[in-house]
């Protein structure tokens, strides 16, 4: 073996066990696992470097993917590579018999492996102390993670209206930060006509990342003791899930007339929306409004569609440990959760590309743009 060769991935949001490596033959080869989540056994969340290998052909497998959290989101999925942690293209891959293969032949002698564009917890402070500072906009720390990270809040606007905005319950999910700091961009410029009418009828609560350990860790759905955290909403406890003990008492504090749950989906390659059909004390004119909102979206933007989706929950169904319906009941909000897909988008493909960090900030400022032709309403 070369001593050059060598995959790591101690750093920010990491996760990879190397099990073996094999360069005595072209190509390359290494053969490496997922870690699961602390105290869960969920995992399909990657994020790791090689070394060593420019200008060499490379077959990097992960052996364990039948075991993944979603194995239905392996088949016509790529795995998204770069060599200057900017820009973030798919890669040859393949998935057969559990295991995924990506194909690679890095041009330098550090080449970054993820499976979607990672949104770095150094990426996420610079993208609070840049709000914060924004004129009209205030932050607030709302506690610490059991890790003993700052969960943040940014807010604004002087309306009466109280909309929520809150993404990356699941730390894998890292295009829901990409969303948010595109939603975040366009609220705090003062130039813009929908963050200045926005601003005016309603106060705007976001949590750019809801779940700072497990993006750190580099887990796929859990904190830092294997907790889902769009299960706890019914009942959250400092113990268990103080990320949502302590976002739930802000809402209980401003009320919540219209929000949005922003995620990715590691199977549907679509983007689209769920909704909270099935709470016993449903309102007729909330969910009225839920479907005004997805058909505004759906002609305002081609990356959006209404025919893919969820199953919708049976009439009082609705399970109220997830924010969505939570919040629908507990506040008669306009609730409702974002899903965007890990795989290409099928509705408008990237051949380069796939969904991106650009397509995920370009929802998020559109997104607003509709929530603006209906603000008065909700």
């Amino acid at each position: 073996m070369t001593a050059s060769f060598s995959i790591s991935s101690s750093f920010d949001a990491g996760n990879i066990r190397v099990t073996s490596t094999d360069c005595a033959a072209a190509p390359w080869r290494a053969e490496l696992e997922i870690a699961a989540d602390h105290q869960s056994e969920f995992y399909q969340w990657f994020h790791f470097r090689v070394s060593g290998a420019a200008g060499q052909a490379v077959q990097l497998v992960l052996t364990n993917c039948a075991g993944a959290a979603y194995p239905g989101g392996w088949p016509g999925y790529k795995a998204r590579v770069s060599e200057d942690r900017v820009h973030w293209r798919m890669a040859e891959t393949d998935y057969a018999d559990g295991r995924l293969t990506i194909r690679v032949t890095p041009q330098t002698n550090a080449l970054w492996v993820a499976y979607f564009a990672p949104y770095s917890m150094e990426r996420h402070h610079d993208l609070i102390a840049w709000a914060a500072g924004q004129p009209g906009v205030a932050h607030k720390e709302l506690g610490l993670t059991l890790d003993g990270q700052p969960l943040d809040l940014i807010s604004m606007g002087e309306g009466a209206k109280q909309v929520w905005l809150y993404a990356r319950q699941h730390p894998g999910e890292t295009m829901a930060e990409w969303w948010m700091e595109g939603a975040l961009r366009r609220l705090c410029d003062p130039e813009d006509s929908v963050a200045r009418l926005l601003r005016a009828r309603a106060r705007i609560h976001c949590v750019p990342n809801m779940n700072p350990d497990g993006s750190r860790r580099g887990h796929l759905r859990t904190n830092a003791v294997g907790v889902n955290l769009n299960r706890e909403w019914h009942d959250p406890s400092l113990e268990r899930s103080p990320e949502v003990f302590h976002v739930r008492a802000e809402m209980d504090s401003t009320g919540v007339d219209f929000a949005i749950d922003v995620h990715g989906d590691e199977a549907i390659p679509h983007v689209f929306i769920a909704g909270f059909e099935g709470v016993p004390s449903l309102k007729e004119d909330r969910l009225a409004l839920y479907h005004r909102y997805r058909e505004v979206l759906a002609a305002r933007t081609p990356d959006f569609q209404t025919k893919v989706g969820y199953p919708v929950s049976s009439p009082g169904r609705a399970n109220l440990s997830m924010s969505t319906a939570q919040l629908a009941e507990r506040y008669g909000a306009v609730s409702m959760t974002l899903e965007m897909p890990f795989k290409d988008h099928d509705d408008l493909p990237d051949a380069d590309y796939g969904w991106s960090p650009a397509r995920s900030m370009q929802l998020g400022r559109d997104c607003l743009a509709v929530l603006a032709e209906m603000i008065d309403d909700v």
